[in-house]
């Protein structure tokens, strides 16, 4: 069967089938209340089935406390489908699992005519390798509005991926409401350009871009993705990434060295100089953020970001400099330490936990944080032998924005080549770790930072197929080798789910190459060798 992600073992007869019609019932019992109204309202709108409740069900769904919590079975004979599952994540995950058997038709919003409406006789059994299954979507840059971040979701979960980490704030825009502090989304929300193609190439499109989410918003997609087994974990990112923030509330920046308030929101990729100061006020500011912050999200683990943070600045600042002498700080690396170890106490206090990229661990940090180690394997590899959770998404593997080929006609060609087979065979846990340390791996995730995709269709062809084959690494019991994995079984597999994808309406790159209409002749890249664009 060409299920993606792969299970961990499945058997069945396709040629013996259970056929679902009208008559066909549906029923679970405690904790299987969101999977069977998932399951009904999908196939009542793709097949017209309308799964009638029944005590003596056809289709049962039912917890065994003996599986573990993300682990199910699907058994199908001639009369019934049995479901079992450690919790309701897993029931979750075996209705996905489900729907997949069905086929395409499975996968649209109204029926269409030689559906076939039944299932293959036979057995999964499944449970992922991972608990942390993320993907960073980065609506910073470029804002995505709400409906295309609940679809994303759906994608998500179509994929057994359980993390949606939103990036919230940059210095290209802040898309969270603070109702105490209007102005973040008031004037920080909003940019009045933005940069075409690579930064040497110098172009700007002369077009304002913005948007935000209200906390209701967020609310909802939060209720929304809980109901399909998906944590969405915030980012707001400091002390660097924040000219978006300093620029709606100039005293947060340094301004006995910049006029922080002839600042707007930065037009520019990369990495602004503009950071926030370390005075009181400032971190008090933030604590009303992240108060407003939790009350929305309710995710054990949030994300601080931490990264990137230049220190000119802070080296030309008789206050920075004057704060790090009261602290008795060496220098201005640990002045950014001392602000992110604040910060991970605050939470902490709180009962969360921070997480955030791997310059955190420079200076220590809290027994409870945890890192995401985004510049090779380097970091989680310290963080996790230090006895730190790491989430492993090093950009030389899992930056979905980077380039899937080498063709002139990939649209604006970003970053390091990543095709499909090369996601396929990443492996998360580096060998080099003892097996305590790798134990400290809790999970992996693909980041797309959408400087270079300004609408939906552009997140699309960076993000599939490869978020597919990132999928199977992230949930199924492959080789730890990667060159043992069966890259040819997987490209067999994905042939059965680009159909499904269509069904979706996924503008995915095809195996063949880009579609004309992806292409996108005459826009300056980047140097095909340089390096790699800055977050």
């Amino acid at each position: 069967m060409d299920l993606i992600p792969a299970p961990l073992s499945v058997r069945f007869d396709p040629s013996a089938r259970l056929r679902l019609d009208a008559a066909t019932t549906l029923g679970g019992g405690p904790g299987t209340e969101r999977a069977e109204a998932w399951l009904r309202a999908r196939l009542g709108a793709a097949g017209g089935l309308p799964l009638r409740w029944s005590a003596d069900p056809v289709v049962a769904l039912a917890l065994d406390g003996g599986l573990a919590p993300e682990e199910y079975r699907i058994v199908v004979d001639a009369e019934r489908v049995r479901i079992t599952a450690g919790s309701a994540a897993g029931a979750q995950w075996a209705v996905e699992t489900v729907r997949q058997l069905l086929g395409p038709a499975a996968f649209r919003c109204a029926p269409v005519a030689g559906a076939d409406w039944s299932l293959p006789q036979g057995e999964v059994h499944d449970r992922p390798r991972f608990g942390w299954r993320g993907v960073l979507l980065d609506v910073a840059r470029h804002f995505l509005p709400k409906a295309d971040l609940l679809r994303y979701v759906d994608l998500l979960a179509a994929h057994k991926l359980n993390v949606l980490h939103l990036h919230l704030t940059d210095d290209q825009g802040w898309r969270f409401e603070v109702k105490r502090y209007p102005r973040l989304t008031g004037a920080g929300a909003w940019r009045e350009r933005s940069m075409v193609g690579y930064r040497a190439a110098e172009r700007r499109d002369d077009r304002p871009h913005g948007g935000y989410y209200t906390q209701d918003d967020l609310r909802e997609l939060v209720a929304y993705a809980a109901d399909r087994g998906i944590t969405v974990v915030p980012e707001i990112d400091l002390p660097g990434h924040t000219q978006a923030a300093i620029a709606a509330y100039p005293e947060l920046g340094n301004t006995d060295v910049v006029d922080t308030a002839a600042l707007g929101v930065w037009t520019d990729w990369g990495v602004s100089p503009n950071v926030l100061n370390a005075a009181d006020a400032t971190l008090a500011f933030f604590e009303g953020v992240l108060e407003e912050l939790l009350a929305v999200f309710p995710s054990e683990f949030v994300h601080l970001g931490g990264d990137e943070c230049p220190k000119e600045q802070w080296r030309a600042s008789a206050a920075a400099q004057a704060r790090i002498g009261e602290l008795a700080l060496a220098d201005e690396d640990e002045l950014q330490s001392w602000i992110i170890q604040h910060f991970d106490r605050w939470l902490a206090e709180r009962g969360r936990r921070l997480i955030g990229w791997d310059e955190i661990l420079e200076g220590g940090l809290a027994k409870g944080a945890a890192v995401s180690s985004w510049r090779g394997f380097a970091g989680g590899i310290a963080a996790a032998r230090a006895g730190h959770q790491v989430v492993m998404c090093p950009e030389q593997h899992v930056y979905l924005d980077h380039r899937q080929a080498d063709g002139p006609d990939e649209p604006i060609p970003v970053g390091f080549v990543r095709t499909l087979e090369d996601v396929y065979r990443f492996e998360p846990v580096p060998p080099s770790l003892d097996p305590v340390s790798a134990r400290q791996v809790i999970g992996t995730q693909a980041n797309l930072w959408t400087e270079f995709m300004d609408d939906a269709r552009d997140v699309d062809y960076r993000a599939f197929p490869r978020l597919a084959a990132f999928a199977e690494v992230a949930w199924s019991d492959l080789p730890t080798d990667p060159e043992r994995r069966d890259y040819a079984g997987f490209a067999a597999r994905m042939a059965g789910h680009y159909p499904r994808l269509d069904a979706l309406g996924v503008a995915y790159r095809p195996p063949a190459g880009p579609h004309p209409w992806q292409r996108r002749p005459g826009v300056v890249g980047r140097p095909i060798d340089g390096p790699p664009p800055a977050r």
